[in-house]
């Protein structure tokens, strides 16, 4: 408002002006702030007219505050052309605010007085420019004022409603020039803001309008100002809210939709009521949509807004019905690289998360939960997020599906604290749940220290439904094998062999047999040796007694669901490795006749049953293999099933260890070995190993290596068996020396394989000097002789026929196994080198065969010498100079050199001269052996060495 006394216009100023410009936007005020202007019943052109007179009005009013701001930065000194100049645009100005006054009729506008504007309906008490008009009165304000600069920080939407809704000059406190919000009286007359007018008394004693003394400092509320200031906010508010809605609509540039949303804030932090108004007008979901702008500032200011206006219940319900994701769009703000979109958005979550209506959809979108476990857990990086997150998570974990999640997500805590509520139901669903869920093995441990004992007093508790569910998480738990002891200490031996033995002892049906014989297995695979001391009945027994033994013994041979029956053969495997307990089993097994049973469970659908079963059978064949052997025979589909019928595509397990049982039974179960021939085994074993080292089998390379030892382990099962016709017919038609010679240096990268090779290789050749025959024999058998010193022979030479050095007679590999003649001596000389030490014993076994005393010694050693071989049998007994089942074949080779070669005094002067090599004879020599084989052997050696040199006049001195 312009003062008549203010000095900043000059007395020159034509003050009828001046008049002129208060009275009219006097009038102009005091009808806006006293009125209710309400819109016409029909809307015709009049509306665009009344549209076109506050839009012109306003203008002019924005131009004379200018054009009077101007005039009040003059001096005095200010030259008077200038000012007056000034004055003439103002007096225009005025003129036309004037003019366009009474151009406008009053009959346009129907007024009313509001009754009650505390109703949530009520209209927005301003001149009612229609959706439209208030778009095109906001369109406008920006157009002129050219705001677009989103850095700007003054928001001009207040004042468009300042416009629209100007404050009477009477409702500001003189002291603070602010709208008042509980207006006194004092005794000069003058309202003021009752806690400025305190603080002002604290100090003084005059009016601070007036400087009239006060003598009473006591005031009076002024109600019906106080009354007039809440309706003309009522008014204003809702003003304001019409226009931010307007811009929101508009949303012409990012700088009018940040103006819009940041009023909208600070209008929703003022009252409940505005919240009401927006949520009604339809402006929360409106707002929701921008969660999806492009701008990371805008959808930072859409999330802050949100938050506020989900404070309200309504304001919940509405965003849980948008159409857009507003909870999806929301979990992906939260894992932001931008630090001010990740703490909006997580606050506006947390704000959700207080309502029950939200907790179960929080869970449910993908990544939510996880992502707020994964924040809370980043404390040092974010701390504010990880506290909202800490919270939000507090709240949903009051959902039962949540906690579900949590624990799904590696987050067990909510879980394990409900586990010992003192409800039933929720114990039974929170145990159902931590059966459910897959654990790592860092949180297994962490369950089994916080929850073992809560979940074996449910074991021991009454209500069936809860034990069995603590079962299945005992099974989880108890597979971590670190975790064997913290439950021993809890006292879960007993509980879980209580609930599988005396109720079958009792003739009562077992609630879970499968689940409280898994974790007894579990617990004897990760620690026998210890949970074996345990006992497991009130009278002193333990996993180990005959007693026990013979009890899971006698359920294996019951009739038992195949999931449990597993379990229980694991129990007994588990048992059968401990060497104390080795001939309680074998005598339990064989006492109840348990053996056709176990192999039964090899035709089992369960692969885990066969496979279990098989590896029990393994163990067990050292000392009952030919009983298990004729089981095999006497069972349906066996023993070709073990090899046949499985897909050639990928190799399982249960393949592996049923080729393994085959090979580990023994090789002088002629019936088994017969039964194998006849069912064309040999042929898919030969094809498996060819396409294995081909690598046109796919499998884990631990089963894969195993199927193929299992595979190599048969052949080497029908090289032991030669003296049955039927298989000699069927090694030499198969060339298996060509097989195990191949296999020593395309094993797979298994020196088992490699080791079962050489063994094979070993039983061939024993056999090779009764096959081997005289030229003239050999030519009636049509035998074409290959000569061992030529790879290849002319017409003549073929007619001649060579004599193999070591069986003087004509051989080959199809015809005799012979290792010269084939090439696999070279082969086995080259596993000399290998770095493990039952490679190197199979292959001097092998490599001895051609030294035995039915063989020509001096044509094999005059051979093997050719080839090579005393310098490696020498490396042998340097590297493996400790390995004393190796030293001794190795110096049984030394001393066959010594006695039977032609280079003797060459080869004792390399021992000689190989001062590790007279080193290891010499430990050898002292330290002996259990038998004293390797000491009487390396006592030859030495003095071979000394008598020969000493004929050649060199002495050596022993």
């Amino acid at each position: 408002m312009i003062s008549t006394n203010s000095k900043i216009i000059k007395p020159r100023v034509p003050f009828s002006i001046i008049r002129e410009a208060i009275i009219a936007a006097s009038d102009y005020t005091e009808q806006q702030n006293s009125m209710e202007v309400v819109e016409p019943q029909t809307q015709d052109s009049s509306s665009q007219g009344r549209t076109d007179f506050l839009l012109s009005f306003s203008t002019k009013v924005e131009i004379a505050k200018e054009l009077v701001a101007r005039c009040s930065s003059r001096d005095q000194s200010a030259p008077g052309n200038e000012l007056q100049s000034t004055i003439r645009q103002l007096e225009e100005v005025i003129k036309s605010m004037a003019e366009d006054f009474s151009n406008v009729s009053l009959s346009d506008f129907e007024i009313n007085y509001p009754l009650d504007t505390s109703q949530s309906d009520v209209e927005p008490q301003s001149a009612s420019l229609g959706e439209n008009g208030y778009e095109n009165f906001v369109k406008g304000m920006y157009d002129r004022m050219g705001r677009n600069d989103i850095e700007e920080d003054s928001n001009v939407l207040p004042r468009l409603a300042d416009i629209l809704q100007p404050a009477y000059q009477g409702f500001l406190c003189p002291l603070t020039k602010k709208i008042m919000d509980d207006p006194v009286t004092i005794e000069s007359g003058i309202t003021y803001e009752k806690e400025a007018i305190l603080e002002w008394f604290s100090n003084n004693v005059v009016c601070p309008t007036t400087r009239m003394e006060i003598r009473s400092v006591g005031f009076s509320s002024n109600l019906a100002l106080k009354h007039s200031i809440k309706e003309w906010k009522d008014r204003n508010e809702a003003t304001r809210i019409r226009i931010a809605r307007s811009a929101l609509s508009l949303a012409d540039s990012e700088a009018m939709l940040l103006d819009a949303i940041k009023e909208l804030q600070v209008l929703s932090q003022l009252r409940r009521c505005n919240r009401e108004h927006m949520h009604n007008a339809g402006i929360t979901e409106q707002v929701a949509h921008f969660l999806q702008h492009e701008s990371t500032i805008v959808r930072c200011e859409v999330m802050q807004l949100l938050r506020l206006l989900v404070e309200d219940e309504a304001g919940k319900v509405i965003v849980a019905n948008t159409r857009i994701r507003a909870l999806t769009r929301t979990i992906k703000m939260i894992s932001s690289y931008n630090s001010s979109e990740r703490h909006a958005a997580v606050s506006f979550l947390l704000e959700l998360s207080k309502s029950e209506m939200f907790w179960d959809r929080i869970g449910g979108t993908p990544g939510g939960i996880l992502i707020l476990i994964t924040m809370k857990y980043n404390k040092e990086a974010d701390p504010f997020s990880a506290a909202k997150a800490e919270e939000t998570l507090k709240n949903l974990e009051k959902s039962p599906m949540n906690i579900r999640y949590m624990a799904e997500n590696g987050f067990v805590e909510p879980l394990l604290n409900h586990l010992n509520d003192d409800s039933e139901e929720v114990q039974m669903e929170m145990v159902s749940y931590l059966g459910g869920i897959l654990l790592e093995d860092e949180m297994k441990t962490y369950v089994a220290e916080r929850a073992s004992a809560t979940l074996i007093q449910m074991i021991n508790g009454g209500n069936t439904s809860i034990r069995r569910e603590a079962l299945r998480a005992l099974v989880q738990i108890s597979a971590h094998p670190p975790n064997c002891k913290i439950l021993v200490a809890a006292g879960i031996m007993q509980a879980v062999v209580e609930e599988i033995l005396p109720r079958r002892i009792n003739s009562e049906p077992l609630d879970s047999p499968e689940e409280a014989a898994a974790i007894l297995a579990n617990m004897l695979e990760s620690d026998a040796e210890g949970s074996s001391e345990m006992k497991v009945s009130e009278t002193g027994h333990t996993v180990v007694s005959h007693f026990f033994i013979y009890s899971i013994a006698q359920l294996i041979k019951s009739s038992m669901p195949e999931e449990a029956s597993a379990n229980l053969v694991r129990i007994l495997l588990s048992l059968a490795k401990l060497p104390y307990a080795m001939a309680t089993v074998l005598s339990v097994v064989m006492e109840i006749g348990a053996i056709p049973t176990i192999v039964e469970f090899l035709n089992s659908e369960l692969e885990e049953l066969a496979v279990v079963a098989a590896k029990l059978l393994i163990v067990l064949s050292p000392h009952v293999g030919h009983a298990i052997a004729n089981g095999v025979c006497k069972t349906i589909g066996q023993p070709e099933g073990l090899i046949v019928g499985y897909s050639a595509e990928r190799i399982t397990e249960r393949q592996a260890v049923s080729a393994n049982l085959l090979a580990k039974l023994p090789p002088q179960s002629t019936p088994l070995n017969l039964v194998l021939l006849l069912q064309d085994t040999v042929p898919v074993i030969l094809a498996r190993i060819e396409e294995l080292q081909r690598g046109e089998v796919r499998g884990g390379g631990r089963i894969t290596g195993h199927y193929l030892e299992g595979l190599v382990g048969i052949l080497v099962k029908f090289a032991g068996s030669l003296f049955v016709q039927e298989i000699l017919k069927l090694a030499l038609s198969r060339n298996l020396t060509s097989v195990f010679a191949d296999l020593l240096v395309r094993a797979g990268g298994s020196s088992e394989v490699q080791r079962l090779a050489a063994v094979g290789l070993g039983k061939l050749s024993s056999q090779s000097v009764y096959l081997s025959k005289p030229p003239a024999e050999a030519r009636r058998r049509s035998a074409r002789p290959v000569s061992f010193f030529s790879k290849s022979t002319s017409s003549k030479e073929e007619k001649t026929a060579s004599i193999c050095p070591a069986h003087r007679g004509v051989c080959s590999a199809t015809t005799t196994f012979c290792l010269l003649e084939s090439g696999a001596a070279e082969r086995l000389l080259v596993c000399l080198e290998n770095e493990d030490s039952k490679v190197v014993e199979a292959a001097l076994s092998a490599i001895s065969t051609l030294l035995e005393e039915s063989v020509d010694v001096e044509g094999s050693v005059r051979a093997l010498s050719q080839l090579g071989a005393v310098r490696s049998v020498l490396g042998v007994l340097k590297v493996h100079g400790r390995e004393e089942r190796v030293v001794q074949r190795a110096l049984w080779l030394v001393d066959m050199f010594l006695e039977k070669g032609k280079e003797k005094e060459k080869l004792s002067e390399e021992i000689y001269n190989d001062k590790l090599l007279r080193t290891v004879l010499v430990s050898v020599f002292n330290r002996g052996d259990g038998g004293g084989d390797s000491k009487r052997m390396a006592e030859n050696i030495l003095r071979h060495i000394n008598k020969i040199l000493s004929y050649s006049s060199n002495n050596l001195g022993m």
